[in-house]
């Protein structure tokens, strides 16, 4: 067929696939799908090889990603029972003070905070940063607004376990202990040089609290905080906030009494938050050790076995689950297992079909006539891939759904560009932070939760992610002169 067809095709489908979820609500998994049917049909596939085609690429990309997003999801789910993320948000506040809390929130967010859920980490954290962001004068709660939105985006699709960035390695067939790595060196300095410089313009007159705050900020944890609407669209994405626990206390966002306040319960004990954390930092490092071993090319077997993916997660599982229920009993911790599964069923159908889209193009002729467009330069795949992301999150507004999209159309050739998958994506993961606006829940989630107007919201989500998008587009292109 002629190279103009094919990617007419392509591109009819994809924005065919954009109005589908923007303009008819269509959900984003069975949008995809019918996306992946159409371009093998249309292309020359025929209809029993679109279908195997489809299948192979949902089960291929499952094996690699699945178990991993399915671990993480469930010992996210067993720390948000145990009110460890409360207790680390406090903790982070005494241990380094009004100047450098926003960097460490920000930090754990993007890193090793990132097994929960981004609906779920606001409902549980923002009460804290409203706590905090007085203490930081005039412009706090810009800057909190500013450290969640920028750290809970990047870390989303960069920094493994995200599951935006274990889906993005499964799609690009990136060993996770490579991507964990790349994430770091990309997502670190994007978080910290966003937040500094986005509170520079705070301080220098851009935060008008008069303007960009609905409401005074209390010194108050839990606050008089009502369900925001934001919240219905949470449960219609697939998660259901209806009891959220934080802490030493517990809040029950589905239950708020008539008067406003929140329901509280004390937690039955308290463990050391270092005990809580310690089995999924433990698998953390191990993965990345693996990870070094295999560039050094030191060969150590045990770890070939405990450094894998799987198995360190794995054993983070039990772990957690072992110290979750010591700390708040067996029938809470198999709640919050039952949640978690029911939380990531999306997710998994929508990596899935992301891998179903990647393997249709690879089938076709697509991945020759890209080859030819992008081998001109070492940076021309890099800026494409980054900008295909972020055009479609400005139209669908889901960073996650744009990354894998944009990931599984480069993924064919991605391999014969010259370049390390890891590049490609950091890559789409940079363009999918671009521009986060009204059609994002968790733009609505972090203005209502966090106290801001639209006009403060704006600055501090959709600016400052945009911000970030850049400067993780400018640490992807340094990163790929390193990586080969």
């Amino acid at each position: 067929m002629p190279d103009w067809y094919t990617l007419g095709v392509v591109a009819l489908v994809i924005v065919a696939v954009v109005v589908a979820i923007v303009r008819f609500r269509i959900n984003p998994v069975i949008a995809l799908g019918l996306g992946a049917a159409s371009i093998g049909l249309l292309t020359g596939l025929g209809p029993q090889e679109t279908v195997a085609t489809m299948t192979t690429g949902f089960g291929e990309v499952m094996a690699d990603a699945g178990l991993l997003i399915a671990w993480g999801v469930l010992i996210g789910a067993m720390l948000n029972e145990m009110g460890a993320i409360t207790r680390l948000v406090e903790s982070l506040m005494r241990a380094f003070g009004r100047r450098g809390v926003a960097y460490a929130l920000g930090l754990s967010l993007g890193t090793y905070l990132q097994t929960i859920f981004v609906d779920v980490m606001i409902v549980i954290a923002a009460p804290l940063a409203r706590r905090i962001a007085p203490r930081l004068g005039k412009t706090g709660a810009g800057v909190m607004g500013t450290t969640f939105a920028v750290a809970l985006e990047v870390g989303i699709v960069m920094v493994v376990p995200g599951f935006a960035a274990v889906a993005l390695a499964g799609l690009l067939d990136v060993p996770l202990g490579f991507m964990l790595l790349g994430g770091l060196a990309v997502a670190v300095p994007t978080i910290a040089l966003t937040i500094f410089l986005m509170s520079l313009a705070f301080r220098g007159g851009f935060w008008d609290p008069a303007r960009d705050e609905e409401e005074t900020v209390h010194d108050d944890p839990v606050g008089d905080l009502e369900q925001p609407p934001a919240l219905k669209g949470a449960e219609e994405g697939g998660y259901s906030l209806d009891a959220t626990r934080t802490g030493t206390v517990r809040t029950a966002i589905g239950g708020v009494p008539r008067g406003g306040g929140l329901a509280l319960a004390t937690e039955p004990q308290e463990r050391p938050l270092l005990l809580l954390f310690g089995p999924m930092l433990s698998a953390l490092a191990l993965i990345a050790a693996q990870a070094v071993l295999v560039v050094l090319g030191v060969e150590v077997p045990a770890m070939h076995f405990l450094g894998d993916p799987v198995i360190a997660l794995l054993l983070a599982v039990v772990l957690t689950g072992l110290i979750g229920r010591s700390a708040v009993g067996t029938k809470r911790i198999e709640k919050s297992l039952v949640k978690g599964f029911q939380d990531g069923g999306q997710i998994f159908v929508l990596t899935g079909i992301g891998g179903s889209l990647a393997a249709v193009i690879a089938q076709g002729d697509l991945g020759d006539i890209l080859q030819g467009y992008f081998a001109a330069t070492t940076w021309a795949p890099i800026l494409i891939v980054w900008v295909m992301a972020a055009v479609l999150h400005v139209a669908v507004g889901s960073v996650t759904l744009s990354a894998i999209t944009a990931a599984g159309i480069i993924a064919p050739v991605a391999a014969s560009l010259g370049l390390n998958p890891l590049i490609i994506a950091l890559a789409a993961g940079a363009g999918a932070l671009f521009c986060v606006h009204v059609t994002s829940n968790t733009f609505w989630l972090l203005k209502t939760f966090l106290g801001q107007s639209v006009r403060g919201a704006l600055k501090t989500v959709t600016l400052s992610v945009s911000l970030a998008s850049v400067i993780a587009l400018g640490m992807t292109l340094i990163l790929a002169v390193l990586v080969r």
